[in-house]
């Protein structure tokens, strides 16, 4: 009999890993952020676009999900990516270290530090975002804002920062939606309309009391959707860092 749940259970894996995508250049129900209001976020220019997003979390590294990874220009206090902006800054990107772990089937252990070619100028436009200093859960129904640029509503997209706020859900009713959940996701989105999701670009932050604490990474198109627990990477975010000064 557990051999037979054991089955069941990876054909109902398999069956819903078909369905997953990563949640890109996508704030449905949100509005347009105040200009600047978030300076440690990043916008990643991959090839002529934007396709991801990321977030500075030390003086000369940005974070963002390993499935973004590709030839990554970082471009620095943005708000309208469409504008020229003085308080743009554009760098490129040193070294790529992505989580060794990482598998892109189930978006297992998404997470990727890039360390820029220079140090950005630190400002009002341009700040680091704290980590989190401890590896514990935040309580289901914590608070928290993502933000990003791309497609707002079906079919229409906008240059401008958006925001839209979703709520930490537990690990137990995540897993009913995602069973293969492990220690190094969490799981966010509205509990109260199915639009507002969370379903922000991929790569970019998710922030709680002014902490960021989840790396926007996959679901399927209604909420919750998730993301990497930075909590759970910090000694080998701490380790990348250290063995590259």
């Amino acid at each position: 009999m557990g051999n037979l749940s054991n089955v069941l259970l990876l054909l109902t894996v398999s069956f819903s890993l078909t369905r997953l995508h990563p949640l890109r250049s996508q704030i449905i129900g949100g509005h347009e952020a105040k200009p600047h209001s978030r300076p440690y976020i990043a916008a990643l220019k991959i090839g002529s676009g934007y396709g991801c997003g990321g977030f500075l979390v030390a003086p000369q590294w940005v974070m963002t999900a390993a499935h973004c990874m590709r030839h990554i220009t970082v471009v620095l206090g943005a708000h309208d990516l469409d504008a020229i902006e003085e308080s743009q800054q554009v760098i490129g990107v040193q070294s790529y270290h992505k989580h060794p772990e990482y598998n892109p089937d189930s978006f297992a252990n998404d997470i990727l530090l890039l360390k820029l070619e220079f140090k950005p100028v630190l400002n009002k436009y341009v700040q680091i975002v704290p980590l989190p200093k401890s590896g514990s859960d935040l309580p289901a129904g914590t608070s928290c804002n993502i933000a990003g640029w791309g497609l707002i509503d079906e079919g229409r997209t906008t240059p401008r920062l958006f925001e839209t706020d979703v709520n930490i859900y537990s690990r137990r009713k995540c897993r009913m939606v995602y069973p293969w959940l492990d220690d190094g996701m969490i799981c966010a989105g509205s509990h109260k309309q199915l639009l507002d999701t969370s379903q922000g670009d991929s790569g970019g932050p998710m922030v709680c009391n002014g902490v960021v604490h989840g790396v926007v990474s996959f679901g399927y198109d209604a909420p919750p959707g998730v993301y990497a627990r930075i909590a759970h990477f910090l000694p080998w975010i701490q380790k990348v860092m250290e063995s590259n000064p």
